[in-house]
């Protein structure tokens, strides 16, 4: 009788061991806080995943650039050391120079809009440009529109931008069009910003409500300018030969995880955004409300005809005009 029972066990212990060895374990990484937008859209991703593949797939997940900064972690995908990110595109276009065209100023009407446009067509082929470059985009989601905050004083023209010393994302297009504003850009990863501000290496920076709450900029700047002045979308991304690993049924799980995903961050944001600026206000922040955007197009409008003739008057005509 006892045999029985420690075959049995054996049997027993072997196939969960079979089971637990069928398990394949990945990495996601974000560089803000769990608690963020971005902390909700890999967490949902990875809950998504698991449900979606019976837990063949699990999904460790990694906050406040545990992995190293946005650009870090892309090139890790890029290079298969690491099978899945979460990014702002702001470094992306180093990599799909393709994406640059999302990071023009004053493209998007709205968050309806932006949303639309990176549904659609014009978002489906942008993620198609990922494949020959080592990567599976697996689906659009988003940063937000991009606000200005600053040490020294309230913005509410393009002429009290001059002379700011900016930290600005990696990204070419935000560098060109703030440098026109008169800004002193400096590059930056993600995860240095907050210090870089608490010693005055740099006066101001630029990203959405969502990520100035979580990454508790009130505390380090005094002033907030709701310009809105670039749409930033983000995106999940999975190394291209780990992708191609999967069977169908598994792709298509990971796709729709992603997509879930950017559900959840969305509706975030949304609810980031409808709050902020109360939040903000109460914690001490000075927030102009009602900038002149006009102001600030009319300025940029020396690096609108290079963007033109960098993206083509067309492309950028189809994204401005779509859903109209």
């Amino acid at each position: 009788m006892k045999l029985h029972h420690i075959a049995l066990g054996l049997g027993l212990a072997v196939g969960l061991m079979a089971g637990a060895s069928a398990q394949t374990t990945m990495r996601i990484s974000i560089s803000t806080t769990q608690t963020s937008h971005q902390g909700i859209a890999i967490d949902t991703f990875a809950k998504e995943v698991e449900k979606r593949t019976n837990g063949r797939y699990k999904i460790q997940t990694f906050y406040n650039g545990a992995l190293g900064g946005e650009r870090e972690s892309i090139e890790a995908v890029q290079l298969g050391t690491q099978e899945l990110a979460y990014s702002s595109t702001g470094p992306v276009p180093n990599f799909v120079p393709e994406t640059k065209i999302l990071d023009v100023p004053f493209l998007f009407r709205d968050k309806a809009h932006a949303r639309a446009v990176l549904d659609g067509p014009i978002g489906d082929d942008l993620l198609k440009k990922f494949d020959s470059k080592g990567f599976k985009a697996l689906a659009w989601a988003e940063n937000g529109f991009r606000h200005m905050t600053n040490s020294k004083r309230d913005v509410k023209t393009p002429d009290d931008l001059k002379g700011l010393k900016m930290r600005t994302m990696e990204n070419p297009v935000h560098i060109t069009a703030y440098k026109a504003l008169g800004i002193i850009t400096t590059p930056m990863a993600f995860p240095e910003v907050f210090t870089a501000l608490q010693q005055g290496t740099v006066d101001g920076q630029e990203n959405p409500l969502p990520v100035i709450m979580s990454a508790k900029f009130d505390q380090v700047q005094k002033h907030l300018s709701l310009t809105g002045h670039v749409y930033s979308p983000a995106i999940f991304v999975m190394n291209k030969a780990a992708f191609d690993k999967l069977g169908d049924a598994d792709k298509k799980a990971f796709i729709e995880a992603a997509k879930e995903g950017t559900k959840a961050n969305r509706a975030r944001v949304d609810e980031d955004e409808e709050k902020g600026v109360a939040d903000l206000r109460a914690k001490g922040m000075e927030v102009v409300e009602n900038v002149d955007k006009s102001k600030f197009v009319a300025v940029l409008s020396s690096v609108a005809a290079d963007f033109e003739k960098e993206f083509g008057k067309a492309r950028l005509d189809a994204i401005r005009n779509f859903g109209n």
